[in-house]
């Protein structure tokens, strides 16, 4: 992809958009089989964005997020202490929120509550849990501009460690977030597997002390070290999964028989990439593909559209889906202010 290509294809824009449409699309289908959701929703290559195109908490916590960035950087360098603060606040703002009646996760919910508190988010953090909620929604970090490798590494572990503190969770946010800044900068779908494995090999035993202080000592480890490798060596072992799935996949089957269903962070990374690296230059497709799966549809779906999105620009989506996914505006705010 040339230089041009990148800078005016609006990744953030068509990512946070993908991201959305695959929520919304998704939604239905979770907690359905595949015969079940053929049976409501037809021939998965025909499925259609639902009347109204309404979101989870998936997209709820991804504009949590992205808000939570937004209030850090408008104050100066992304750091932890600046970001910790906000995010917090957008947490607790979601957990009390109205809205926030879309079948959000458990490991969220308690969290959060304690985040409602005067407690170091630490022991807020629930450190046994590596739901797929901790890196459904940190595709923001990956598309905001100026970052160093270390503030996005440490930005996508403290987003998902305020509420999964386990360290498959950080470091499947890492890579989740890894992955669109990759793909939002030109890198090349084909390539992408090998370039997420040796980051995770590289990262094995860095623990980000400064994002995320003494987490590790509420898990039982020895070292730091120890605490993260676990994460990082859970996450290899899916990505090896990922790279053998790819050459055997069936794009006529569902992607959760190779891959997993996607309640846990790798799993949905793993199955989000699956979906998206079958159909990398047909992201409606991919999106279909991913809704139509066993596990959770709207996150799988979710992070294949943030994927997608992030590779091929805002064009990516049908503008007649783009123009009703909810909370669009904001959407395309955040979008335009990093594509600019």
């Amino acid at each position: 992809m040339t230089m041009a290509r990148t800078l005016t294809k609006q990744a953030a824009t068509g990512s946070l958009i993908g991201l959305a449409l695959g929520d919304a699309l998704g939604f239905p289908t979770e907690f359905n089989d595949v015969p079940s959701i053929l049976a409501k929703c037809g021939p998965w290559r025909e499925m259609t964005l639902p009347r109204p195109a309404i979101v989870t908490d998936d997209t709820q916590m991804t504009l949590a997020v992205a808000r939570a960035v937004r209030t850090a950087l408008a104050r100066g360098v992304l750091a932890p202490l600046r970001l910790t603060r906000p995010l917090r606040e957008e947490f607790v703002d979601w957990y009390h929120s109205p809205e926030n009646n879309r079948a959000p996760g458990r490991t969220c919910l308690v969290a959060c509550r304690k985040l409602d508190s005067a407690l170091p988010w630490q022991e807020a953090s629930q450190v046994g849990s590596k739901g797929c909620g901790a890196n459904m929604r940190v595709a923001p970090i990956g598309l905001v501009p100026g970052l160093s490798q270390e503030q996005r590494a440490g930005a996508a572990q403290l987003q998902a460690a305020l509420t999964h503190g386990h360290p498959t969770a950080l470091a499947a946010s890492d890579l989740t977030a890894r992955a669109v800044y990759l793909l939002s900068q030109g890198a090349e779908p084909l390539g992408l597997v090998g370039q997420l494995r040796s980051y995770a090999y590289d990262n094995r035993t860095r623990y980000h002390a400064t994002w995320l202080g003494d987490l590790w000592t509420y898990a039982g480890d020895a070292t730091p070290q120890q605490f993260i490798r676990r994460g990082w060596d859970e996450c290899l072992r899916a990505l090896e999964t990922l790279a053998s799935a790819l050459g055997t996949a069936n794009p006529e089957s569902d992607p959760c028989l190779l891959t997993g269903e996607g309640w846990i962070a790798e799993e949905a990374l793993t199955s989000a990439l699956l979906c998206f690296l079958l159909f990398p230059d047909e992201p409606v497709t991919a999106l279909r593909r991913a809704a139509c799966t066993a596990g959770d549809s709207d996150s799988i779906a979710c992070l294949t559209g943030a994927f997608a999105g992030a590779h091929l620009g805002a064009g990516a989506w049908p503008k007649e889906w783009a123009e009703r996914i909810e909370y669009r505006s904001e959407l395309l705010t955040l979008g335009a202010l990093w594509d600019a």
